[in-house]
């Protein structure tokens, strides 16, 4: 399982690494989550320790929203501040969302 975790950390650099060095507006950890699912194929002896790792990683998932939680609590006068331009757009991420998926999930079926 470390090894796993060592080449998904390994990826996550190499995305942090050309996102740095090439100024892409992206965050590293998403380009070397991009890079992974294009280098997956040829990563045929590392698939089953990486879906372990990940079933490990997502049994703890909750843990994730503790500090988001923590986030809110202290920074709950800005929410009650911006709460309109928030929940706009959390309702033009959502209908986005649904709207490309939808139409990703027609357009791939055929």
């Amino acid at each position: 399982m470390l090894e796993a975790l060592a080449l998904l950390l390994a990826f996550q650099l190499l995305g942090e690494a050309l996102t740095h060095l090439g100024g892409l507006p992206l965050p590293g950890p998403v380009v070397g989550m991009a890079l992974l699912f294009i280098a997956w194929p040829s990563l045929a002896r590392w698939q089953r320790r990486l879906e372990d790792l990940a079933t490990q990683l997502l049994s703890h998932f909750g843990l994730l929203f503790v500090p988001a939680g923590v986030g809110v609590m202290v920074h709950a006068h800005l929410l009650a501040q911006w709460w309109g331009p928030l929940l706009l757009a959390v309702l033009a991420g959502t209908v986005g969302t649904l709207v490309v998926g939808a139409w990703l999930m027609h357009r791939l079926s055929k």
